[in-house]
Protein backbone atom coordinates (compact mmCIF):
# COMPACT_ATOMS: atom_id res chain seq x y z
CA UNK A 1 0.00 0.00 0.00
CA UNK A 2 3.10 2.17 0.39
CA UNK A 3 3.49 2.05 -2.92
CA UNK A 4 0.17 3.58 -3.79
CA UNK A 5 1.04 7.88 -5.17
CA UNK A 6 -2.73 8.49 -5.50
CA UNK A 7 -3.23 12.19 -3.72
CA UNK A 8 0.39 12.79 -3.14
CA UNK A 9 2.30 16.46 -4.69
CA UNK A 10 5.51 15.95 -6.38
CA UNK A 11 7.02 19.52 -6.44
CA UNK A 12 9.31 20.33 -9.08
CA UNK A 13 9.45 23.25 -11.95
CA UNK A 14 8.36 21.54 -15.39
CA UNK A 15 5.77 23.62 -17.51
CA UNK A 16 2.87 21.81 -16.09
CA UNK A 17 3.92 22.78 -12.34
CA UNK A 18 4.11 26.34 -13.27
CA UNK A 19 0.67 26.28 -15.08
CA UNK A 20 -2.43 28.30 -13.74
CA UNK A 21 -4.65 25.60 -11.21
CA UNK A 22 -7.69 27.02 -13.46
CA UNK A 23 -6.12 26.18 -16.48
CA UNK A 24 -5.02 22.80 -15.13
CA UNK A 25 -8.71 22.38 -14.01
CA UNK A 26 -9.94 23.32 -17.44
CA UNK A 27 -7.95 21.49 -19.73
CA UNK A 28 -8.58 18.15 -17.46
CA UNK A 29 -12.52 19.19 -18.10
CA UNK A 30 -11.79 19.35 -22.06
CA UNK A 31 -9.55 16.07 -21.78
CA UNK A 32 -12.11 13.98 -19.77
CA UNK A 33 -14.23 15.38 -22.52
CA UNK A 34 -12.31 14.05 -25.26
CA UNK A 35 -11.50 10.54 -23.69
CA UNK A 36 -15.89 9.79 -23.92
CA UNK A 37 -16.18 11.32 -27.26
CA UNK A 38 -13.70 9.43 -29.03
CA UNK A 39 -14.43 5.71 -30.21
CA UNK A 40 -11.79 4.75 -32.72
CA UNK A 41 -7.89 2.57 -32.23
CA UNK A 42 -6.71 5.44 -34.86
CA UNK A 43 -8.04 8.16 -32.32
CA UNK A 44 -6.96 6.28 -28.92
CA UNK A 45 -3.43 6.18 -30.61
CA UNK A 46 -3.12 9.83 -30.96
CA UNK A 47 -4.77 10.55 -27.93
CA UNK A 48 -1.61 8.42 -26.26
CA UNK A 49 0.68 9.91 -27.77
CA UNK A 50 -0.50 12.97 -26.69
CA UNK A 51 -0.66 11.93 -23.17
CA UNK A 52 2.38 10.47 -23.31
CA UNK A 53 4.08 14.00 -24.03
CA UNK A 54 2.24 15.55 -21.25
CA UNK A 55 3.64 12.65 -18.90
CA UNK A 56 6.97 13.81 -20.09
CA UNK A 57 6.62 17.53 -19.78
CA UNK A 58 5.19 17.34 -16.22
CA UNK A 59 9.57 15.68 -15.60
CA UNK A 60 7.64 12.99 -12.94
CA UNK A 61 9.29 9.67 -13.94
CA UNK A 62 7.31 7.34 -15.19
CA UNK A 63 7.08 5.09 -12.37
CA UNK A 64 4.96 7.45 -10.04
CA UNK A 65 2.27 6.84 -12.62
CA UNK A 66 1.95 3.40 -12.82
CA UNK A 67 2.16 3.13 -9.34
CA UNK A 68 -0.92 5.45 -9.69
CA UNK A 69 -2.52 2.99 -11.41
CA UNK A 70 -2.87 0.47 -8.50
CA UNK A 71 -6.31 1.90 -6.86
CA UNK A 72 -8.16 1.47 -9.67
CA UNK A 73 -6.78 -2.10 -10.99
CA UNK A 74 -9.50 -3.71 -8.93
CA UNK A 75 -12.10 -1.60 -10.49
CA UNK A 76 -10.50 -2.30 -14.38
CA UNK A 77 -10.70 -5.94 -13.61
CA UNK A 78 -14.56 -5.89 -12.45
CA UNK A 79 -15.90 -3.42 -15.13
CA UNK A 80 -14.25 -5.48 -17.86
CA UNK A 81 -15.45 -8.86 -16.26
CA UNK A 82 -19.02 -7.38 -16.08
CA UNK A 83 -18.64 -5.81 -19.47
CA UNK A 84 -17.34 -9.55 -20.91
CA UNK A 85 -20.12 -11.29 -19.27
CA UNK A 86 -23.27 -9.24 -19.43
CA UNK A 87 -23.45 -7.52 -22.77
CA UNK A 88 -24.93 -9.20 -25.29
CA UNK A 89 -25.11 -8.06 -29.35
CA UNK A 90 -23.05 -9.45 -32.37
CA UNK A 91 -20.93 -12.49 -32.99
CA UNK A 92 -20.83 -14.86 -30.18
CA UNK A 93 -17.40 -15.52 -29.48
CA UNK A 94 -17.09 -18.08 -26.98
CA UNK A 95 -19.67 -19.90 -25.12
CA UNK A 96 -18.46 -22.54 -21.68
CA UNK A 97 -21.67 -23.29 -19.89
CA UNK A 98 -23.18 -20.14 -18.60
CA UNK A 99 -20.84 -18.10 -19.93
CA UNK A 100 -21.29 -15.94 -23.28
CA UNK A 101 -18.96 -13.90 -24.84
CA UNK A 102 -20.14 -11.29 -27.96
CA UNK A 103 -18.41 -8.86 -29.69
CA UNK A 104 -20.13 -6.35 -28.27
CA UNK A 105 -18.98 -7.58 -24.79
CA UNK A 106 -15.51 -7.26 -26.09
CA UNK A 107 -15.74 -3.88 -27.61
CA UNK A 108 -17.61 -2.07 -24.30
CA UNK A 109 -14.76 -4.28 -21.98
CA UNK A 110 -11.98 -2.48 -24.23
CA UNK A 111 -13.38 0.91 -24.56
CA UNK A 112 -14.23 1.42 -20.47
CA UNK A 113 -10.79 -0.11 -19.48
CA UNK A 114 -8.68 2.31 -21.59
CA UNK A 115 -11.14 5.41 -20.93
CA UNK A 116 -10.17 4.43 -16.85
CA UNK A 117 -7.06 4.17 -17.91
CA UNK A 118 -6.81 7.42 -19.47
CA UNK A 119 -9.03 9.30 -16.47
CA UNK A 120 -6.54 7.92 -14.03
CA UNK A 121 -3.69 9.29 -15.45
CA UNK A 122 -4.76 12.56 -16.43
CA UNK A 123 -6.18 13.47 -13.09
CA UNK A 124 -3.07 12.86 -11.76
CA UNK A 125 -1.08 14.71 -14.53
CA UNK A 126 -3.46 17.81 -13.84
CA UNK A 127 -4.61 18.17 -10.68
CA UNK A 128 -2.38 16.12 -7.49
CA UNK A 129 1.08 15.42 -8.77
CA UNK A 130 1.60 18.76 -10.70
CA UNK A 131 -0.74 20.64 -8.23
CA UNK A 132 -0.40 21.52 -4.83
CA UNK A 133 -3.34 21.33 -2.05
CA UNK A 134 -3.76 25.71 -1.81
CA UNK A 135 -3.30 25.55 -5.77
CA UNK A 136 -5.48 23.96 -6.22
CA UNK A 137 -8.09 25.13 -3.70
CA UNK A 138 -7.75 28.89 -4.92
CA UNK A 139 -8.65 27.46 -8.83
CA UNK A 140 -11.73 25.36 -7.70
CA UNK A 141 -12.67 28.56 -5.94
CA UNK A 142 -11.47 30.73 -8.56
CA UNK A 143 -13.72 28.93 -11.34
CA UNK A 144 -16.84 28.17 -9.16
CA UNK A 145 -17.07 31.61 -7.91
CA UNK A 146 -20.05 32.53 -9.46
CA UNK A 147 -22.05 30.25 -8.18
CA UNK A 148 -21.27 32.12 -4.46
CA UNK A 149 -24.25 34.34 -6.23
CA UNK A 150 -26.61 31.80 -5.99
CA UNK A 151 -25.59 31.36 -2.37
CA UNK A 152 -23.57 27.71 -2.82
CA UNK A 153 -20.54 27.54 -0.50
CA UNK A 154 -17.86 28.13 -2.84
CA UNK A 155 -15.07 28.33 -0.48
CA UNK A 156 -15.96 25.31 1.86
CA UNK A 157 -16.74 23.15 -1.54
CA UNK A 158 -13.39 24.01 -2.80
CA UNK A 159 -11.34 23.56 0.65
CA UNK A 160 -13.41 19.89 1.48
CA UNK A 161 -12.14 18.21 -1.99
CA UNK A 162 -8.83 19.62 -1.26
CA UNK A 163 -8.18 18.09 2.13
CA UNK A 164 -10.14 15.04 1.23
CA UNK A 165 -7.71 14.32 -1.60
CA UNK A 166 -4.87 15.98 0.21
CA UNK A 167 -5.21 13.07 3.25
CA UNK A 168 -5.71 10.02 0.58
CA UNK A 169 -1.64 9.14 1.11
CA UNK A 170 -2.06 9.84 4.53
CA UNK A 171 -5.46 7.08 5.26
CA UNK A 172 -2.89 4.89 3.05
CA UNK A 173 -0.03 5.38 5.30
CA UNK A 174 -2.37 4.62 8.26
CA UNK A 175 -4.52 1.47 7.16
CA UNK A 176 -0.16 0.17 6.20
CA UNK A 177 0.85 1.09 10.17
CA UNK A 178 -2.22 -0.54 11.45
CA UNK A 179 -2.47 -3.95 9.30
CA UNK A 180 1.80 -4.50 10.04
CA UNK A 181 1.04 -4.03 14.13
CA UNK A 182 -1.76 -6.61 13.78
CA UNK A 183 0.65 -8.73 11.42
CA UNK A 184 3.13 -8.44 14.61
CA UNK A 185 0.39 -9.86 16.70
CA UNK A 186 -0.63 -12.57 14.57
CA UNK A 187 -3.14 -11.32 12.13
CA UNK A 188 -2.94 -13.47 8.61
CA UNK A 189 -4.40 -10.94 5.69
CA UNK A 190 -2.96 -13.09 2.92
CA UNK A 191 -4.32 -17.02 3.37
CA UNK A 192 -8.08 -18.08 2.78
CA UNK A 193 -10.29 -17.55 0.67
CA UNK A 194 -12.05 -13.92 -0.27
CA UNK A 195 -14.13 -13.71 2.10
CA UNK A 196 -11.61 -14.84 5.00
CA UNK A 197 -9.77 -12.30 3.62
CA UNK A 198 -12.41 -9.70 3.77
CA UNK A 199 -13.02 -10.73 7.39
CA UNK A 200 -9.66 -10.35 8.90
CA UNK A 201 -9.63 -6.28 7.52
CA UNK A 202 -12.46 -5.90 9.79
CA UNK A 203 -10.04 -5.35 12.99
CA UNK A 204 -8.14 -2.84 10.85
CA UNK A 205 -11.06 -0.73 10.14
CA UNK A 206 -12.08 0.33 13.47
CA UNK A 207 -8.46 1.48 14.59
CA UNK A 208 -8.05 3.58 11.11
CA UNK A 209 -12.08 5.21 11.72
CA UNK A 210 -10.78 6.19 14.86
CA UNK A 211 -7.11 7.76 13.57
CA UNK A 212 -9.23 9.60 10.79
CA UNK A 213 -11.34 11.32 13.30
CA UNK A 214 -8.50 12.27 15.50
CA UNK A 215 -6.62 13.62 12.71
CA UNK A 216 -10.01 15.57 11.58
CA UNK A 217 -10.18 16.90 15.17
CA UNK A 218 -6.85 17.94 15.14
CA UNK A 219 -6.87 19.55 11.61
CA UNK A 220 -10.21 21.20 12.79
CA UNK A 221 -8.40 23.20 15.91
CA UNK A 222 -5.72 23.96 13.96
CA UNK A 223 -7.53 25.98 11.64
CA UNK A 224 -9.31 27.19 14.54
CA UNK A 225 -6.41 28.22 16.16
CA UNK A 226 -5.24 30.24 13.03
CA UNK A 227 -8.76 32.24 12.85
CA UNK A 228 -9.72 30.74 10.04
CA UNK A 229 -13.51 31.49 9.19
CA UNK A 230 -13.92 30.53 6.17
CA UNK A 231 -13.80 32.57 2.64
CA UNK A 232 -15.82 35.40 3.57
CA UNK A 233 -13.25 38.33 3.70
CA UNK A 234 -10.37 36.14 2.69
CA UNK A 235 -6.86 37.57 1.20
CA UNK A 236 -4.41 35.67 -1.03
CA UNK A 237 -0.67 36.42 -0.57
CA UNK A 238 -0.93 34.55 -4.34
CA UNK A 239 -2.75 36.02 -6.58
CA UNK A 240 -3.91 33.69 -9.58
CA UNK A 241 -2.69 35.15 -12.65
CA UNK A 242 -2.66 33.64 -16.44
CA UNK A 243 0.72 34.37 -18.14
CA UNK A 244 2.32 33.91 -21.93
CA UNK A 245 3.28 30.06 -20.50
CA UNK A 246 -0.80 29.00 -19.57
CA UNK A 247 -2.12 30.88 -23.29
CA UNK A 248 0.10 29.35 -25.35
CA UNK A 249 -0.52 25.85 -23.27
CA UNK A 250 -3.90 26.21 -23.91
CA UNK A 251 -4.01 26.85 -27.26
CA UNK A 252 -1.50 23.60 -27.89
CA UNK A 253 -3.83 21.58 -25.95
CA UNK A 254 -6.99 22.61 -27.69
CA UNK A 255 -5.16 22.24 -31.23
CA UNK A 256 -4.46 18.59 -29.70
CA UNK A 257 -8.11 17.83 -28.97
CA UNK A 258 -9.50 19.04 -31.57
CA UNK A 259 -6.41 16.48 -33.57
CA UNK A 260 -7.72 13.58 -31.88
CA UNK A 261 -11.39 14.70 -32.17
CA UNK A 262 -10.95 14.96 -36.01
CA UNK A 263 -9.34 11.89 -36.55
CA UNK A 264 -12.09 10.14 -35.00
CA UNK A 265 -14.97 11.92 -36.85
CA UNK A 266 -12.86 11.84 -40.45
CA UNK A 267 -10.71 9.02 -40.23
CA UNK A 268 -12.39 6.72 -37.90
CA UNK A 269 -9.80 3.78 -38.82
CA UNK A 270 -10.54 0.63 -36.60
CA UNK A 271 -13.93 2.39 -35.53
CA UNK A 272 -15.24 0.76 -32.52
CA UNK A 273 -19.52 0.40 -33.10
CA UNK A 274 -21.08 0.30 -29.72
Amino acid sequence: MHDIALGQYFPGDSVMHRLDPRVKLVSLIAYITVIFVVNSAASFLLLAAFTFALLLLSRIPLSVYARGMKPILFIIIFTTVINLLMTTGGRQLFSFGFIHIYEKGVINAVLVSVRLCFLMLSSGLFLTYTTSPLSLTDGLESLLSPLSKLRVPVHEFSMMMTIALRFIPTLVEETDKVMNAQKARGADFSSGGLISRAKALLPVMIPLFVSAFRRADELAVAMECRCYRGGEGRTRMKVLRCGRVDVVFLAAFALSAAAVVSVNVFFPLFAFKL
